[in-house]
């Protein structure tokens, strides 16, 4: 199948999934939910919906069971909107990137702050500047005709 259709099927998975998931979906257990992207097969007949889930490991599994109970209230929706013989078996799955990339960022912030110089220390505030009289030197002769 083309790759432009497999997209737009895609496309369209997602846009249904997260509107229908925001608006309709009267389910207690799903909450905080993200859709992020929809992969859908070669032959239309299935398709993966990641989605990014707010809360701890336990709300995470929660929602996750509650959209896999309201799955075929999604589909439905899918149906009406897609004009196709099949409408793709939705299967959910929890997208770990928000989580990674997260994870990443601390990751890099702890690098940065074992990496980066020590303050400078305090200067006796007495003593004349070493660079200050070298550069006010090279200025004086510039500056003159």
């Amino acid at each position: 199948m083309k790759t432009y259709r497999l997209a737009r099927v895609a496309e369209a998975v997602r846009e249904v999934a997260s509107e229908t998931i925001l608006y309709e979906l009267r389910d207690p257990r799903v909450k905080l939910v993200t859709v992020t992207r929809a992969e859908v097969s070669g032959d239309l007949q299935h398709a993966k919906v990641y989605v990014s889930v707010m809360g701890t490991d336990k709300e995470q599994e929660l929602s996750l069971r509650g959209l896999r109970h309201a799955a075929g209230f999604i589909q439905s929706k899918l149906a009406r909107r897609l004009q196709t013989r099949f409408t793709p078996v939705l299967h959910f799955v929890l997208d770990q990137g928000v989580k990674n990339s997260i994870e990443m960022t601390r990751l890099i912030n702890e690098a940065l702050a074992e990496t980066a110089p020590p303050p400078a220390e305090p200067t006796d505030p007495d003593a004349p500047p070493a660079s200050a009289s070298s550069e006010g030197s090279v200025e004086d002769d510039a500056g003159a005709p």
